[in-house]
């Protein structure tokens, strides 16, 4: 912070010795002028497969905060679809019954200045981030987490094993009876063309 501004342990102890002298509007004020409370109100975010897929292949299907590579949502599903004893997801992302791969490498929209916090939502401030980063980073800016952004790989060789993915979903039309793989084939491919 810039010089003369007093850091957030500065104004709690300030606080808390208002308190101890029993000045409790005192307290209020040192807070309401320095440390302001600034309620972040959460804004349920919905984006389409294809959305997705723009920003993924955009990304190189890294996570952009920790660089770590992530996998096509439809190979995810897949493999729990083929080995279901032992990579099991379920659909509300129960640890104790979801493969942990679905939580690291499972890729996710973030925004790198949340919405609540003025972010625009839109693909200028669209990141892939695993579902454990987009979860860790909650409504915190970069700075306030000490993160950086990695640049953008379009044009990787990592595709996230979407490939993959298209090529046993070809072979084997039934597959295509799972709605979440056959979303995620259909806009691999739009995004594709």
């Amino acid at each position: 912070m810039a010089k003369g501004i007093p850091q957030p342990d500065e104004i709690l102890s300030a606080v808390c010795a208002a308190l101890s002298t029993g000045t409790v509007a005192d307290a209020q004020q040192l807070l309401h002028t320095h440390y302001p409370f600034n309620p972040i109100h959460p804004t349920g975010r919905d984006y389409t497969p294809r959305q997705c897929m723009v920003i993924f292949r955009r990304d190189g299907f890294l996570d952009r905060y920790s660089g770590r590579r992530l996998v096509f949502p439809g190979t995810l599903r897949l493999l729990s679809k083929l080995m279901p004893e032992n990579f099991p997801c379920h659909p509300n992302w129960k640890s104790d019954r979801c493969h942990f791969a679905y939580w690291e490498r499972l890729p996710t929209i973030d925004h790198v200045v949340p919405v609540s916090r003025g972010g625009a939502d839109g693909a200028t401030n669209w990141v892939t981030a695993s579902m454990l980063a987009n979860t860790a980073k909650a409504n915190f800016l970069l700075s306030e987490l000490g993160w950086t952004l990695r640049p953008e790989q379009a044009g990787s060789s990592w595709d996230g094993l979407t490939s993959w993915c298209l090529d046993v979903v070809e072979r084997d039309p039934t597959l295509r009876a799972d709605r979440y793989i056959r979303q995620w084939c259909s806009a691999a491919r739009a995004v594709a063309r």
